[in-house]
């Protein structure tokens, strides 16, 4: 299956109730005008990467530079420099996002788990819940992300 293929597949998913969103944006990301050098040379670098910008939530918490360095240590913690294996993280991120019913964390992470090896087919049993996986470690995985969810 090609890559295309996959994202198809996957973006085709939708949960039961639809994809929360708020009413209204209430913190729009920055025009790329209005963003500093370092954001500006960013955007540029992540074309190189395939991407056609830095995803929205590193210019909003750019916003306010001390908060966003103190989050960039925190998150560069969980990725790419966990302890976890990439597409054990994946998994987990998206089952998150999907409980969550974040069409934002879900579709960034629909591409980062495909860039790491993370089959269409796992993305699909991701959406389905643990009762999809045939392993037992994957679907505890998946159960424990339903817990934390349900038990906020």
């Amino acid at each position: 299956m090609t890559q295309t293929a996959q994202q198809e597949v996957t973006v085709s998913l939708e949960p039961a109730g639809g994809w929360a969103g708020a009413a209204r944006v209430r913190l729009p990301a920055p025009l790329p005008a209005q963003r500093g050098l370092l954001f500006r040379s960013l955007s540029v670098l992540t074309g190189l990467f395939g991407r056609q910008d830095i995803p929205d939530v590193l210019t909003v918490l750019h916003i306010n530079p001390r908060l966003f360095w103190a989050w960039l240590f925190f998150a560069s913690r969980l990725m790419p420099y966990g302890r976890l294996p990439a597409d054990v993280r994946e998994k987990i991120i998206l089952r998150t996002g999907w409980n969550c019913r974040s069409r934002y964390e879900w579709g960034q992470h629909v591409d980062i788990a495909l860039s790491v090896g993370v089959a269409a087919e796992d993305i699909r049993r991701v959406a389905e819940g643990p009762a999809a996986w045939a392993d037992p470690l994957e679907r505890a995985l998946m159960s424990a992300c339903d817990e934390v969810y349900r038990d906020k």
